[in-house]
């Protein structure tokens, strides 16, 4: 497959379907297959990159078995414990976001769901927020209802995020306390509520290269146009804490053939871009165009200023 010439059909119209056979990812060359995601990147999506930053508003406790979560409670790594944090705290970290240039602001809350006063609180640091800054407010947590969609898309939340990990087949080895179709409801809720959806996945988990491009497939199916790629740091206390680390390599494939199948989506590097070389320089050049930056994320993060300084150094616009 010439993946220069695929990448033209692309940018003139061309999208690639589910039930097409995409092995041809698998074996191109990377350097080809990269330089012709960047080309996608620039002629559907501009040099625009979007920043976005979270705040781990509930940490630990969490009910739900995920083999790669630090805050599980069924896995044993120390992570630090507390409840849905101080307002004023939340409201304190949107503002130096907003300041610092970022355009995206989240709560994160550990938990298979967010109910009770947890949710009040939140609806009302999401309210302050809305009303105080001018920054596009996100959430993520959990499994919600249809009413708590409606109920944050009213407090001024315009994305929802929610991760489905990784594809159908792989995800039982990956979690057992809820199922594949529970997250695809989810974001089906989320939309429904009038909400954009960010979901993305995991990559190193011990999955296939069809894995992760089944994952590509059914998130452009659901018409996500967010897409946060995690390169998987394993954490002592879980079990996937000696699962070998990714090359730089096989998270720059797997950044460009997601941008061939999600042609038009923000292709939005998470966790893991220490793994990579200038924190992950080289994959804004082969199909991301936004990223998680900040120092408040559940595992290692960017600085703002660095991110910012290096994305202009590229030629992107913020």
């Amino acid at each position: 497959m010439d993946m220069l010439k695929l990448s033209e059909e692309i940018i003139n119209g061309r999208r690639l379907t589910g039930g097409e056979d995409k092995s041809f990812f698998i074996t191109a060359d990377l350097e080809a297959l990269c330089k012709g995601a960047d080309n996608i990147r620039r002629a559907l999506c501009g040099d625009h990159v979007d920043l976005c930053s979270i705040i781990n508003g509930r940490s630990g406790r969490c009910s739900e078995n995920c083999k790669f979560c630090a805050q599980s409670a069924h896995n044993c790594t120390g992570v630090n414990e507390y409840g849905f944090l101080d307002e004023d705290a939340i409201l304190a970290e949107c503002k130096h976001n907003t300041e610092s240039g970022v355009h995206r602001f989240s709560i994160v809350t550990a938990g298979r769901t967010l109910s009770g006063s947890d949710f009040e609180k939140a609806v009302s640091a999401y309210k302050r927020m809305n009303s105080e800054y001018n920054i596009e407010l996100c959430g993520s947590h959990g499994l919600l209802t249809d009413q708590q969609f409606r109920r944050l898309r009213e407090a001024g939340v315009k994305r929802y995020h929610c991760n489905i990990e990784t594809s159908r087949r792989n995800f039982p080895n990956i979690c057992t306390s809820h199922t594949f179709d529970d997250k695809i409801n989810c974001i089906k809720r989320a939309q429904a509520a009038g909400l954009e959806v960010c979901s993305g996945g995991i990559i190193g988990m011990g999955e296939t290269w069809e894995d992760r491009i089944d994952m590509a497939d059914t998130l452009a199916a659901l018409g996500v146009h967010s897409v946060p790629i995690n390169a998987l740091r394993p954490i002592k206390g879980t079990p996937f804490e000696n699962v070998p680390r990714l090359t730089e390599e096989d998270i720059l494939r797997t950044v460009a053939i997601f941008r061939y199948i999600l042609p038009e989506a923000n292709i939005r590097l998470a966790a893991g871009r220490d793994l990579m070389k200038n924190s992950g320089k080289q994959a804004f050049l082969s199909g991301a165009n936004a990223t998680i930056t900040g120092d408040m994320l559940t595992t290692s993060g960017n600085d703002i200023s660095s991110d910012k300084e290096m994305l202009l150094s590229l030629n992107f616009s913020l």
